[in-house]
């Protein structure tokens, strides 16, 4: 049988080793769809995304619109008469119209354990939330947010200190392998399709700034959790006489003792900062302040005298 033709589209960091894996494979492939170049960085410099990098190193041809809707964007993809098309953190909902195109199968990796933590930000939820598994599924699309039935899935467990970056680059390279495994079942005309069951559904939106605030009236661990999954981004913060301090790494000191007073500084050590949380005590290992870059605890107290036992972040 001769290999499917496939249209790939993703953006961010997490859709490029699926994008490598196919090209490693010998699939056909006509086109990869991407967003347009967007400002990033401090300087809000235009730049590309991490898929179009990969294109230009591989040498395919590359399709940026601005709506994927848009009935021009629809009708370069009709043209290319593809029999799968495979998405990847793309960032545009695909309509119908989209969906209809491909002549064997719509598929999207995601990075859950489906039908748990539906959204655009599943990775960073599973970590907050102390889940000691997670996993990512192939799925076929319909018009409706990740509720399509499920193709495969892989689980992964989530080591007790690894971090939202960890868990999601193990899970890229994990939707790459179930991509390939999906095709290859797709082709034997064996690839299964399990509808999701709703009842056991939970979502994962997108974080708000609120979300990134520590909220020390809470056990240590569930802060330690909070500050792994937001890293390496957006940062759990906290607030001192005014400062924002991004906390980029924290760890449990203790999950038993109660203090009178959440977010109290306990005490100063090279190790870090301990902080008490409504139950237990988290040691902070790195801040960042304002403007500066991340920077171990103790030393971010050498530079703050008045940063001492007693003193309440907020």
């Amino acid at each position: 049988m001769k290999p499917f033709k496939i249209v790939f589209m993703g953006t961010s960091d997490f859709a490029v080793p699926a994008l490598q894996a196919l090209a490693s494979a010998s699939y056909e492939i006509p086109l990869v769809v991407t967003q347009p170049d967007r400002p990033a960085g401090r300087g809000l410099e235009i730049k590309p995304s991490p898929v179009k990098q990969a294109v230009l190193a591989l040498g395919l041809p590359l399709f940026q619109p601005q709506k994927i809707k848009e009935p021009e964007s629809v009708g370069t993809l009709t043209k290319l008469q593809p029999d799968v098309m495979v998405v990847a953190a793309y960032g545009q909902i695909l309509p119908a119209e989209v969906l209809k195109i491909p002549k064997t199968a719509c598929l999207n990796i995601h990075g859950s354990l489906l039908p748990k933590y539906r959204g655009a930000a599943p990775v960073h939820y599973a970590v907050m939330n102390g889940e000691k598994e997670t996993g990512m599924t192939v799925m076929y699309m319909n018009e409706k947010m990740d509720e399509g039935d499920i193709l495969l899935s892989e689980k992964t467990a989530i080591g007790p200190e690894e971090t939202t970056g960890v868990v999601h680059d193990r899970l890229a390279r994990l939707g790459a392998e179930g991509l390939l495994k999906a095709l290859a079942l797709l082709a034997d005309g064996k690839a299964p399709r399990t509808p999701q069951d709703p009842a056991q559904s939970t979502y994962a939106p997108r974080l708000t700034r609120e979300q990134c605030r520590i909220q020390w009236a809470r056990t240590a661990q569930e802060v330690v959790d909070q500050v792994r999954g937001l890293s390496p981004s957006p940062i759990a913060e906290t607030r001192w006489k005014g400062l924002d301090l991004k906390i980029h790494s924290a760890s449990l000191k203790d999950k038993d003792c109660f203090a009178k007073t959440p977010g109290s500084v306990l005490g100063i050590e090279k190790e870090g900062v301990t902080v008490a949380a409504q139950a237990g005590m988290v040691l902070i290992r790195e801040i960042q302040p304002p403007g500066k870059k991340k920077m171990n605890a103790y030393d971010f107290t050498l530079g703050q005298p008045d940063f001492k036992p007693g003193e309440i972040l907020s």
